[in-house]
């Protein structure tokens, strides 16, 4: 086990590890116990009652975070001729086909997300291997692949995240930055579990939202009841 700084050690006093707590109260103790010297990513990670292993049972989707995750998104666009034009009108970081994928090939990685039109999905292919288990390939099912540049790289730009659960049953996903504040982070949990909750497998059994923990970036967990992520509004 991996040695922890007092930083550490100090901001785990404040917390109460058998203690589930509700939303706003666990997300104050996340932000107390940030003592990054920058503006520290505050995560998201759930147990779900699912077996990934089945593929009827796979938990897979996107959310618009109404107020993003505080990061500046490097978006990647393969297109060519007017969709090139389209990518590039709308804010895209990067344009191109062929040339990118040879950078890819060559070890370049200074992007977040990629998309891609249809057309040039056979050329995107042969980098599958590389943008994969990154996590990067575009996919039809995550929206992006699609001839629908301009709306898709907004959305990416504004927050839109694309989640999967991992194959213990486990999601993690970034929700904002210690700045935001308890408001703007308890939006954008809600958020993300009112997805997460549209995409319950229909063989699900038992309990599905297990466990949620919270933490900043170098922050110690804080357990979290799972009944209060949900926005009591719906």
């Amino acid at each position: 086990m991996g040695h922890k700084g007092k930083n550490y050690r100090k901001a785990k006093e404040k917390i109460d590890q058998l203690q589930q707590y509700e939303l706003p109260e666990g997300l104050e103790l996340v932000v107390s116990s940030s003592f990054g010297k920058y503006d520290e990513t505050v995560e998201f990670a759930a147990r779900l009652g699912v077996d990934p292993r089945k593929a009827d049972q796979m938990v897979r989707g996107t959310v618009q975070l109404p107020y993003g995750t505080g990061k500046a998104v490097r978006v990647l666009v393969f297109a060519k001729g007017e969709k090139e034009k389209e990518a590039k009108d709308a804010g895209a970081d990067y344009v191109g086909a062929e040339d990118y994928i040879e950078k890819i090939k060559e070890g370049w990685f200074e992007f977040d997300r990629v998309v891609a039109t249809p057309d040039l999905m056979g050329a995107v292919g042969k980098i599958g291997k590389i943008l994969g288990p990154r996590g990067l390939m575009p996919n039809p099912k995550s929206g992006t692949v699609t001839f629908n540049l301009a709306d898709t790289i907004q959305e990416l730009k504004a927050g839109k995240i694309e989640f999967k659960v991992d194959r213990t049953g486990n999601l993690h996903v970034p929700v904002g930055k210690v700045s935001f504040g308890n408001e703007k982070l308890q939006a954008n949990i809600f958020a993300l579990s009112e997805m997460v909750f549209k995409l319950k497998p229909a063989t699900s059994k038992g309990i599905y939202l297990r466990s949620v923990t919270l933490s900043a970036t170098h922050g110690p967990g804080v357990k979290i009841n799972p009944q209060s992520i949900r926005n009591p509004i719906h």
